[in-house]
């Protein structure tokens, strides 16, 4: 029997396999919350979660919707203050990898959430970094979940607010990509998505892996764990909501999101 599931759960189960064998994992929240918390239910069961709010092995019994929802504390292993967790986990070198989400990002990792155009005089505002360069720093790999398009895949970002220095691995709707050589390179295709498809939404001359493989589908599992457990209103994993590029305006932070990795878009006025 074939079970459906839309381009959001795609993306979310990718991700969330990426995290098998990993200890700890610093998560953003929209779709990288999701993912890394699919992962502690499934493939890393011993996956140690940690939020930016403070908290450091976060066993949360629903989706936390944001940074600082108390679901987060219960059951936790440590709450700390934000300064100890980036000064003594994150910058002392606990963390194997950081998940995180992006506005834009360019052919060599480089995330941008800041601004859209001139940054003096932006057609697009975005939150900002939080505390997303600094993972991007320190941690020891990262990984990238977004969705895809020429104006979210661009052969250079508007600003650097992240480095693509240790960028690992980026999950999109329509693919895996690794960076290989100090660029990304297509690694894997969802299914139903040929390479021309990825193509025509990369705003650069795509580099392409020779052995291309194909994104096995969630498993009924994944999908019931999404849908019953984690996600049951279909909120994250149905659409996620991603900032218009096109026109002025502000990206302003979703306070269910709450966090720099998760942007939702205000139109101006």
């Amino acid at each position: 029997m074939t079970v459906g599931y839309s381009p959001a759960e795609m993306m979310i189960v990718a991700a969330a396999r990426l995290l098998e064998g990993e200890r700890t994992c610093f998560v953003g929240v929209g779709l990288p919350n999701i993912a890394c918390n699919l992962a502690r239910h499934d493939k890393a069961p011993d996956l140690e979660l940690i939020y930016e709010s403070g908290v450091f092995g976060a066993r949360p019994a629903r989706l936390p919707l944001s940074i600082g929802d108390a679901a987060l504390v219960t059951g936790s292993l440590s709450v700390t203050s934000m300064n100890e967790l980036f000064s003594y986990y994150l910058q002392g070198g606990l963390i194997d990898v950081g998940f995180l989400g992006a506005a834009q990002l360019d052919r060599h990792g480089n995330i941008n959430t800041t601004v859209i155009g001139d940054y003096h005089h932006p057609k697009v505002r975005l939150p900002g970094s939080g505390g997303a360069c600094e993972i991007a720093l320190n941690a020891r790999k990262v990984h990238v979940i977004m969705r895809q398009s020429p104006r979210s895949f661009v052969s250079r970002v508007d600003f650097i607010t992240s480095p693509g220095r240790v960028l690992d691995t980026v999950v999109t709707d329509l693919g895996l990509y690794r960076v290989e050589e100090g660029e990304m390179t297509l690694i894997s295709i969802h299914p139903g998505v040929t390479a021309g498809d990825v193509q025509a939404a990369t705003g650069w001359p795509l580099r392409v892996a020779p052995d291309l493989a194909t994104t096995p589908a969630p498993a009924p599992h994944e999908l019931r764990l999404i849908r019953e457990e984690l996600d049951p209103a279909r909120v994250r994993s149905v659409k996620e909501t991603v900032p218009d590029l096109s026109g002025s305006g502000d990206c302003a932070q979703d306070p269910e999101r709450g966090s720099p990795h998760g942007l939702r878009w205000r139109p101006a006025g």
